[in-house]
C-alpha cells in the first residue's frame, strides 16, 4: 500500500473491517513471497530465481531499438551511470533504459499516482485517493501540456526516454523487473504497460503538490477561529522578522522606466499587495475534512509545514580557496527507499548541434534531464520559494450548477472510471467552477465544509452549505518541462534566466554560478496576482470582485540577483525579498532561521578574513545548532527547580553550546522541554482537528462541540491529525511565536487551566517549569532513568521504509524492505535539518534528501551524496549503500570530465544499435 494513504473516510465499521481483513489476507500471501525471497523461507529456487531475475545487467551489451549509434554506460562502485552517446535522442533513449533497469517499480508506481490509478495496483482501499487526485486531474493537465505547450524538441525527448524504458520492459514479466512484482502478481493480475511521453510530464505536477505552498496555513487559520481570536491567530502567524533574518535579496525593485525587476532599483511607495476584506475576514470554513483528504494524498516529497525546506547557497570566488564559485544544495524532503533522486551523468560525446547534452547531478525516476547538478559551463540549485500559489474559494452551488455574480453558472464537467484490482470499476464525475475543481465533492464529510461557515450578510443562504473549490496554477499547462532541457544546456546567465521563465510549477529559488566566476539569483515561478484578498483565508467564489487577474505576476518583474556585492546568495525559504517589493508573492514565508545561520557562517569566514573551502561548505551542511535553544536556555537554567531528578534535567542544560550533536543527552532533553512548552502554551489551546491523533484533553466546548461534563464543564476532545502534519510543529514559525512573548512573563500564552492533578499555570517560568517537569519524566519513560544513558539519536531516528509495500503490514514484511533505524543529529530549523514535528514526536519525518557540493570550473573536485543508492531493488548492494556516509555528513567524489570518470568506472555496458 503507498506511503501516507488510508482506508477512505465516511466509511461503516463493517466496510471498514472487511477492507482491513481483506487487506491483512493478501499482505499475508505477500510476506509469505517475500519471506520466501529473503531466504527465510523454502530456499534457494526463490532466492535466485526471483531475486536475481530482476537485477540489472550492467556488463556486456544489450541491443537497444531505435538507436543511431552505441552508447556506453559506465557505472562506478556505487552503481551511478555515467552515460556517453553520439546524439540527443539516443542520450535520452538510454538514460529511459537505464533508469527503468534500477527503479522501474518506483516509476510504475509514481505515475500511476500522478494519473489516479492507484487502485489499479493496490485495490479497493486506494478509491478515494485515486477520486481527489482525478479530480485534481494532474494527468489530464500534463496531456495538455504535451498536446498544446510543450517544444517540439522536448517532446523528442520525452518520446525517446519514453522508448528506452519500453525497450527495457519488452518481454519481461513482473518479476523480472522487480520483485514486489512478484509479490503484487499473487494478488492480482496486474501487469505493468508500456510508458508515455505523459508520465514524465505529470511527474512535475507532483512535484508541484507537494511544494504547493500555504494552503495548509490557509485550512489551519479557519480551523482555529473555532477556539482561538483573530488577535490570538495574529499572535500564531507573526509577521516575518525582516530586522533579524535577511531576505534572499536585500535591494532591489520593479523600475518604473523600464517596467522590469531592476536589482539596482530603489522601491517605490505604492506595494501592490492586497489585504482581506468584505466577506473573507469573516470566513470559518471548518476545513477539517479537507485537511484529512489532503492528508492521505502521498506525500512524496514531504510533510508540507513551515518546517520542512532546503539550502542552497553560492559563494563567489573572491571568497573561495579555489578562486573561484562554490555552490551548495541539499532539499529538505521526506526519507524514502529508494531516495527520491537518482545519480547520474549524461554526456555527448563531442556537444553539437545533434547532441547538445554535457551535464550530471540528480534526476527523477520516471524524467529525462538532470534536475539540480552541472553541465561544463554552470551550475545551479533550488530551493522552494512558497510562492502563495493556491486558493480556496467556498461556493453556493445547487443541482444546476454554482452561484457567481447573482446567477447561477452550470458546472464543467467530466466522468472519471477508476478500475480497481480484484473488484469493480468506480465511476465519479467531477465538477468545475470558474475557480477550479470542487475539491469537496470526493467524500462524505467533505460534503459538510461550510455549513458553519460565518459570512458577511452579502453572502448567499448556506442552504446545506458551501462546496470548496481550489485554485491553483499547476491546473493550467505550463512549460516547466522545457524549462528542464534548458537548464542544461544553459551557457551563462542570460540562457540560465530565459529557462528560468518556464520554469512555472513549482516556484522554486534558484541559485547559479559559471566557470566565468558569475554567481546568480532568479525567483521564477506563475505566481498569480490576486484581485482581492491576500490568499491567507478562503474567498467568496460568488463575488466576482474575488480571484485572480488572467496573467500572472510577469517573469521580468520577479527579483533576481547578479554578483551582489556581499559576494554571496544564501537561500533557505526565507523571504525573497522586503516588504517594499511590488508584487505579493506570499503571506507564509519560512521564518528565515536556517538562512540566517547560514548567512552567519558565512560572514564570519568573510570577516575574519578566511578563505571558504569545499570542506568548510560541507562542515555547514551539517551545522546543528538550535537557535530556539540559544533563546530558551538561559531562561531554563535561571528556574528554581526542587525535584532532584527534574535538576538533573536542567543540570545537562548548563553548558551546553546549543548544538544537537546524535549522542548529546543536553539536546535530547532541551527538545523535550521544547516539545512540552509548546503544548503547554499553545498546542492545547488549539481546536482538535489541528492536534495530533492521540493527544486528548478536557478542554471548555467549542460551539457545536458534543455533551458537556456536568461536573467540570469540560469536553473531552482527542486530535484527529496524522503526528507529522499536528501543530504545533514546532518550525522557526514557532521560534517567532516564542520569542515574541519571551520576556512577558504573564503573557495570556504562558497561562493554562488547572488540569487532572495539575495545577493551574499562571506564568512564563511556571509553563517553563511545568515543561521541564514533564519532559524529564516523558523521556524516563523513553530513554530510561538514568541520564548519563541519554542521547538525542536515541529518540531523534530515522527508519527508511519503502514506499509501497514496506509502509503496512507485518513486521517481516517491513524488515524485508525497510532499512534502520539510525540515531541523528540536527533537528528542527537547523541547518542539518533532520526534521520531526513537536506534535507528534521524535521520529525523523524529513531530511537532506540528498548533499551537493559543486567546485565550479573544476568539477571532478565537486562531491555529492544520496540518501540510499541507486538501485531500489531490496537486496541489490546499492540499495542503502550512501546511507551510513550520509549519517556522517560524508560526500563521495563525483567524477565528470572523461577521465575522472574513467578512473572510477567498476562496470561498463554497450547499448548497441540492432
Amino acid at each position: 500500500m503507498p506511503a501516507n494513504t488510508t482506508a477512505p473516510s465516511g466509511s461503516s465499521d463493517a466496510k471498514k473491517t472487511g477492507r482491513k481483513k481483506g487487506r491483512r489476507a493478501r499482505l499475508f500471501v505477500i510476506v509469505l513471497v517475500l519471506a520466501l525471497v529473503a531466504g527465510v523461507g523454502f530456499g534457494a529456487y526463490w532466492s535466485v530465481s526471483t531475486v536475481r531475475a530482476s537485477y540489472p545487467q550492467t556488463t556486456g551489451s544489450i541491443e537497444l531499438d531505435g538507436l543511431s549509434g552505441d552508447v556506453d554506460v559506465k557505472r562506478d562502485s556505487y552503481g551511478v551511470p555515467q552515460i556517453y552517446a553520439d546524439t540527443d535522442s539516443d542520450l535520452f533513449r538510454a538514460q529511459g533504459f537505464v533508469q527503468a533497469q534500477d527503479r522501474f517499480w518506483e516509476m510504475d508506481v509514481r505515475r500511476h499516482m500522478t494519473s489516479g490509478r492507484l487502485s489499479e495496483m493496490f485495490g479497493s482501499g486506494q478509491v478515494e485517493t485515486d477520486s481527489f487526485l482525478r479530480t485534481l486531474g494532474w494527468r489530464k493537465v500534463a496531456q495538455e501540456e504535451y498536446d498544446t505547450v510543450l517544444d517540439e524538441d522536448t517532446k523528442k525527448n520525452l518520446q525517446a526516454y519514453a522508448e528506452g524504458v519500453n525497450a527495457y520492459l519488452h518481454g519481461k514479466d513482473g518479476k523480472d523487473i522487480s520483485v514486489e512484482y512478484a509479490a503484487l502478481g499473487l494478488t492480482n493480475d496486474y501487469k505493468p504497460t508500456e510508458w508515455t511521453p505523459v508520465d514524465s510530464v505529470a511527474w512535475l505536477k507532483a512535484m508541484a503538490w507537494d511544494l504547493r505552498g500555504n494552503m495548509q496555513d490557509e485550512i489551519d487559520r479557519s480551523l482555529m477561529t473555532s477556539r482561538l481570536s483573530s488577535k490570538q491567530i495574529k499572535d500564531l502567524y507573526p509577521d516575518y522578522p525582516f530586522d533579524k533574518n535577511k531576505p534572499i535579496v536585500d535591494q532591489g525593485a520593479v523600475s518604473p522606466v523600464t517596467g522590469t525587476f531592476d536589482p539596482d532599483a530603489e522601491p517605490s511607495d505604492s506595494i501592490g499587495a492586497q489585504t482581506p476584506e468584505g466577506a473573507a475576514q469573516g470566513m470559518n470554513t471548518q476545513l477539517s475534512a479537507l485537511s484529512d483528504t489532503l492528508d492521505e494524498i502521498p506525500a512524496l516529497l514531504g510533510p508540507n509545514g513551515n518546517g520542512i525546506g532546503s539550502n542552497s547557497w553560492v559563494v563567489s570566488g573572491t571568497h573561495t580557496t579555489t578562486g573561484k564559485p562554490l555552490l551548495a544544495n541539499d532539499p529538505h524532503l521526506a526519507p524514502q527507499l529508494p531516495s527520491l533522486w537518482y545519480q547520474m551523468g549524461l554526456h555527448c560525446r563531442q556537444v553539437s548541434a545533434s547532441c547538445q547534452y554535457d551535464t550530471a547531478g540528480y534526476t527523477f525516476s520516471g524524467m529525462p534531464g538532470v534536475v539540480i547538478g552541472h553541465n561544463q559551463d554552470i551550475a545551479w540549485g533550488f530551493t522552494n520559494l512558497g510562492a502563495d500559489v493556491t486558493d480556496l474559494f467556498l461556493e453556493k452551488v445547487s443541482a444546476d450548477g454554482y452561484q457567481y455574480d447573482g446567477r447561477t453558472e452550470p458546472f464543467v464537467t467530466r466522468e472519471e472510471t477508476i478500475k480497481v484490482a480484484g473488484g469493480r470499476s468506480r465511476k465519479i464525475t467531477v465538477r468545475e467552477t470558474n475557480n477550479g475543481p470542487l475539491v469537496s465533492d470526493r467524500s462524505g464529510e467533505l460534503e459538510k465544509v461550510g455549513k458553519k461557515a460565518p459570512v458577511t450578510n452579502s453572502a448567499p443562504d448556506r442552504g446545506d452549505g458551501y462546496a470548496v473549490s481550489l485554485k491553483w496554477t499547476a491546473l493550467d499547462p505550463g512549460k516547466s518541462m522545457d524549462a528542464v532541457f534548458e537548464l542544461n544546456r544553459a551557457k551563462d546567465f542570460t540562457t540560465f534566466r530565459k529557462a528560468a521563465s518556464h520554469f512555472e510549477v513549482p516556484s522554486q529559488n534558484l541559485i547559479y554560478a559559471d566557470t566565468e566566476g558569475n554567481i546568480g539569483y532568479q525567483a521564477p515561478g506563475r505566481i498569480p496576482v490576486r484581485t482581492q484578498g491576500d490568499g491567507t483565508l478562503p474567498s467568496p467564489g460568488w463575488n466576482p470582485k474575488y480571484g485572480w487577474e488572467k496573467d500572472p505576476i510577469p517573469f521580468d518583474e520577479l527579483p533576481y540577483e547578479y554578483n551582489p556585492e556581499r559576494g554571496y546568495i544564501v537561500t533557505a525559504n526565507q523571504a525573497v525579498i522586503d516588504e517594499s517589493y511590488e508584487h505579493m508573492l506570499t503571506k507564509d514565508w519560512g521564518y528565515g532561521t536556517r538562512s540566517q545561520r547560514i548567512n552567519d557562517l558565512i560572514q564570519k569566514k568573510i570577516d575574519g578574513g578566511e578563505k571558504i573551502s569545499t570542506d568548510d561548505m560541507q562542515t555547514m551542511q551539517m551545522d546543528n545548532q538550535s537557535a530556539i535553544a540559544a533563546k530558551l536556555v538561559p531562561k531554563l537554567k535561571n528556574i528554581a527547580v526542587s525535584d532532584k531528578y527534574v535538576r538533573e534535567g536542567q543540570k545537562l542544560l548548563e553548558g551546553w553550546d546549543y548544538t544537537q550533536e546524535s549522542d548529546s543527552a543536553a539536546a535530547a532533553y532541551f527538545n523535550g522541554v521544547w516539545r512540552n512548552i509548546l503544548k503547554l502554551a499553545f498546542g492545547n489551546k488549539l481546536p482538535k482537528e489541528m492536534r495530533a491523533k492521540g493527544d486528548c484533553l478536557y478542554v471548555e466546548p467549542a460551539a457545536g462541540a458534543g455533551p458537556v461534563d456536568e461536573q467540570d464543564k469540560l469536553v473531552r476532545e482527542c486530535g484527529q491529525r496524522a503526528p507529522d502534519a499536528a501543530q504545533p510543529d514546532g518550525g522557526d514559525r514557532w521560534y517567532e511565536v516564542v520569542e515574541s512573548i519571551l520576556d512577558d512573563q504573564d503573557n495570556a500564552w504562558w497561562k493554562a487551566p488547572a488540569r487532572g492533578r495539575d495545577e493551574a499555570i499562571d506564568s512564563r517560568d511556571e509553563l517553563f517549569a511545568r515543561a521541564m517537569e514533564d519532559a524529564r519524566w516523558e523521556l524516563t519513560a523513553k530513554l530510561g532513568k538514568d541520564m548519563t544513558t541519554w542521547s538525542w539519536g536515541r529518540l531523534h531516528r530515522l527508519t527508511l521504509r519503502n514506499q509501497t509495500l514496506g509502509t503496512d503490514g507485518p513486521d517481516l514484511l517491513q524488515r524485508a524492505l525497510n532499512r534502520g533505524p539510525w540515531d541523528l543529529g540536527g533537528g528542527e530549523a537547523a541547518v542539518n535539518a533532520t526534521g520531526w514535528n513537536a506534535a507528534g514526536g521524535y521520529e525523523v519525518i524529513w531530511v537532506p534528501s540528498m548533499r551537493m557540493v559543486v567546485n565550479v570550473g573544476d568539477w571532478d573536485k565537486s562531491r555529492w551524496i544520496n540518501l540510499t543508492g541507486a538501485s531500489g531493488h531490496a537486496f541489490s548492494a546499492h540499495y542503502t549503500d550512501q546511507t551510513d556516509k550520509w549519517v556522517d555528513g560524508e560526500l563521495l567524489d563525483w567524477s565528470f570530465g572523461t577521465n575522472a570518470v574513467e578512473e572510477s568506472t567498476v562496470d561498463t555496458l554497450t547499448l548497441r544499435k540492432p
